[in-house]
């Protein structure tokens, strides 16, 4: 890991009581998340089609807890390492939901292609009314 300037980082920590709070909030929703995320992916992932989206919904939701376990870490001790592997995992935690996001947006693409060629192959003149 690389050398971080080892400047008195607990001390800027504790002296700043309203980034210490806000800081634990954001890491109790991150752990809400992350074990919702868990759930979820693990709902998704009982249908094996479905598990294509479901497994990368789990490992986002683990990257999201270790991220908050990082960041709990980093308030209560001040190493400024936890912050930054807690922010290395969080950029994974995006990474993998940007890719399940271009995934779902291509896969809706492609079933509204196949809605509408079954639905123009059909003779569409019998359903129109009559004049």
């Amino acid at each position: 890991m690389a050398d971080y300037p080892s400047s008195d980082v607990s001390s800027l920590i504790r002296g700043n009581a309203e980034f210490v709070s806000r800081l634990t909030k954001m890491t109790r929703h991150m752990r809400f998340l992350g074990i919702f995320m868990i759930i979820y992916g693990a709902i998704y992932s009982m249908g094996i089609i479905t598990a294509i989206i479901g497994v990368p919904v789990i490992i986002a939701g683990i990257r999201l807890r270790d991220s908050a376990s990082c960041f709990g870490r980093f308030v209560s001790s001040g190493v400024f390492e936890d912050l930054v592997t807690a922010l290395e995992k969080q950029s994974r935690y995006f990474l993998i939901l940007y890719v399940l996001l271009i995934v779902t947006l291509v896969l809706v693409f492609i079933y509204i292609v196949i809605i509408l060629a079954a639905w123009g192959t059909h003779d569409l003149q019998r359903y129109l009314p009559t004049s």
